[in-house]
């Protein structure tokens, strides 16, 4: 079993925890413009990149909060945390 490293609660059993998806993925500005293919497109087809990738997790068993981290998506090793919010801290390879 690993160790996620919430910001707040501290290392908790990966169970606690739920993926979220990509972090830092800007909203289009304008949503309503887009066409039905190109809203499709923004909220279901994702890069599934090999390496470091910043993501959004959720400690869904314990304090229930929003928080990225960098996670290296070849070894399932978490890189760092950080709150929702807060920069993507500068990682050597770490994509969005």
């Amino acid at each position: 079993m690993q160790l996620i490293d919430c910001p707040w609660c501290g290392p908790r059993e990966e169970v606690e925890f739920h993926h979220g998806g990509p972090a830092h993925v800007a909203y289009p500005a304008d949503p309503a413009a887009l066409t039905d293919e190109q809203w499709a497109h923004f909220v279901f087809f994702r890069d599934n990149p090999k390496g470091p990738v910043a993501e959004r997790w959720n400690h869904t068993a314990g304090c229930r909060r929003w928080f990225n981290a960098v996670r290296d998506t070849v070894t399932y090793r978490f890189l760092a945390v950080y709150p929702a919010g807060a920069p993507r801290p500068e990682l050597p390879g770490a994509r969005t």
